[in-house]
């Protein structure tokens, strides 16, 4: 089990957490990781580069010479890629960089990128984000005493609009609603600082488990009196 720093609201200091094992258990696999910040990259291309080969250039159907007794080199056309205005050889054109990646793949390289902070110590937990309004001198103040290494990336629990507005014109601060993070801004970050209400609703993964295998007996064993009722 991993152990966190703990902030208050304020920034000041407290005692150490246990993050939850369902999330922070421990596992890494680099194979799956690489493949997802890999898959994120690329799909942010957008792809619309465009240059004009040899047949989009307008013109050029005329030899400009003949073959042979002009002691120059042939030509076919003045549109060949070797000619001022001609088109160019192997452009670029449009097309798609989208990658995909199974589901579980993608579940395993973000656990992998949570646990790979973890090991590091590059975890911190914090009670709340008190900003009654948009205010980039208080999160800077709030930055100071938190005194975290590399680059910040603050997940909160649900969007937190004021605390957005603040860190989005400082550099190495990004500020996000937990479980809309990829596997690619947590490896981007240095330091994970994570709203305490975000864990909390993680909770014990055994136990989500064990309820939701109750669930459908206590469904069956509600139904059984009225049919009862009906046969009587």
């Amino acid at each position: 089990m991993y152990q966190a720093s703990y902030f208050k609201t304020d920034g000041s200091a407290g005692s150490e957490v246990t993050l939850p094992e369902s999330l922070f258990n421990g596992v890494i696999h680099e194979g799956a990781l690489h493949q997802a910040v890999t898959a994120y990259l690329a799909n942010q291309r957008q792809g619309t580069a465009s240059k004009r080969n040899r047949s989009a250039v307008r013109g050029g159907s005329r030899k400009p010479w003949r073959q042979k007794g002009t002691g120059r080199a042939r030509q076919g056309t003045i549109r060949a890629v070797q000619w001022r205005g001609g088109g160019r050889a192997f452009p670029p054109q449009p097309r798609s960089w989208t990658q995909k990646i199974p589901k579980r793949v993608r579940a395993l390289a973000r656990t992998s990128a949570f646990n790979s902070r973890a090991v590091e110590g590059r975890v911190a937990v914090i009670e709340g984000f008190d900003f009654e309004a948009p205010k980039t001198r208080e999160l800077t103040k709030l930055l100071d005493k938190l005194d975290q290494p590399g680059k910040i990336l603050f997940l909160t629990h649900g969007v937190n609009r004021d605390l957005y507005l603040s860190g989005r014109n400082l550099a190495g601060v990004r500020v996000l609603p937990f479980g809309t993070e990829s596997p690619y801004d947590v490896v981007w970050s240095g330091t994970l600082v994570i709203e305490e209400a975000a864990l909390e609703t993680l909770g014990d993964a055994p136990a989500q488990e064990e309820r939701a295998r109750r669930r459908p007996l206590q469904r069956e064993t509600a139904a059984e009196p009225e049919a009862d009722g009906e046969a009587a």
